[in-house]
């Protein structure tokens, strides 16, 4: 059973930066996207940035020039460098990737991290 796990939450002053992190754990061939997502209380959850398996990026427009999403293929991670943290980035911040493959034809969709709690104060 392939899982994903955040590590690098916390909490951090306006301005600042953290760096979160996702690893994909288990019996894994390859991933195809991975994304950082975000849920605010009262709020729906949003797609934060995205990185294909060739390197594409995606951001929404509230954290372009501020976040940088990487990935390491072969260590089966993605990070999300967050610099000039705002109060409204405070959220929970979940990993996603939308297929693992665990063969070559065998794979599991739309996988989930337990979620890392980014606050910033102002």
């Amino acid at each position: 059973q392939v899982q994903l796990g955040e590590s690098g939450g916390g909490l951090v002053q306006a301005g600042g930066s953290l760096r979160l992190s996702c690893a994909a754990s288990g019996r894994i061939f390859s991933i195809n996207d991975m994304g950082w997502y975000r849920q605010a209380p009262g709020k729906q959850r949003e797609l934060v940035a995205m990185i294909t398996s060739s390197g594409t990026t995606t951001y929404v427009d509230s954290v372009k020039g501020r976040f940088t999403i990487s990935r390491d293929n072969a260590k089966n991670m993605v990070h999300l460098q967050m610099n000039s943290l705002k109060p409204e980035d405070t959220a929970v911040y979940y990993c996603n990737a939308d297929r693992i493959y665990v063969s070559r034809y065998v794979f599991t969709t739309d996988v989930w991290g337990q979620g890392t709690q980014v606050t910033v104060s102002s």
